[in-house]
């Protein structure tokens, strides 16, 4: 299998934890898909990725996944064991409504923060932006955070009693958050110690350090 992504970017970082949970790093190569230069919008990676985000997955029989959800559903469905996506039809879809909402809430608004409200990729991928837009996703991403939180007051991860992908997509949130500077509310105590914990976990901790292994 192949990742064409970017090693710090909040996207991949995503895939990256959800290998590292399943002991999967090492069936996989990494290819860098730089988005400074916009290497994410040529022709020949939309031919891999309509949508021209990372990250993708290329396996083996020359099939193309994308979207952070569907990479991770098949990666954690290849051992017959999953872990991340749920075992009974309640945990799949509490862990796939609090992924959703992670998405809407937290991550998706910070990365429309970024491209319209900040310099973002530059000027060469930056198009359009719309800097009103920008900031208006910012303070949703903030109101995300004290949704989070209020969800963390009352149990140990983000879909209940284990770590989910539903955690996965909200450390990604966090991440991009730190990346731009926009800090978790102070008073956000029960987020801000999840999160603590989550960065102790080895498959986060060590996300962008992986290598490029033999598949």
């Amino acid at each position: 299998m192949k990742i064409y992504d970017w090693s710090t970017g909040p996207y991949p970082a995503r895939v990256r934890i959800a290998l590292a949970e399943k002991n999967l790093a090492s069936r996989v190569r990494f290819e860098t898909v730089n988005l400074y230069k916009g290497e994410h919008k040529t022709p020949a990676f939309l031919a891999k990725n309509y949508s021209g985000t990372l990250p993708v997955l290329e396996l083996d029989d020359g099939t193309f996944i994308a979207e952070c959800t569907a990479i991770t559903e098949y990666l954690d469905a290849l051992d017959g064991t999953p872990t991340l996506t749920g075992r009974t039809p309640r945990e799949k879809g509490l862990i796939h409504m609090m992924s959703k909402r992670a998405e809407l809430e937290l991550l998706d608004a910070i990365s429309v923060y970024f491209h319209h409200a900040t310099p973002g990729l530059g000027p060469d991928v930056e198009i359009y932006q719309n800097a009103e837009w920008g900031l208006r996703q910012r303070d949703k991403a903030v109101r995300g955070m004290r949704y989070f939180d209020s969800v963390l007051r009352g149990q140990p991860f983000v879909a209940g009693e284990t770590f989910s992908m539903a955690d996965i997509t909200v450390i990604g949130g966090l991440i991009f958050a730190g990346l731009v500077k926009v800090p978790v509310p102070a008073e956000c105590e029960a987020l801000l110690a999840w999160y603590a914990r989550m960065q102790e976990r080895p498959s986060v901790k060590h996300r962008v350090t992986m290598s490029e292994p033999s598949v």
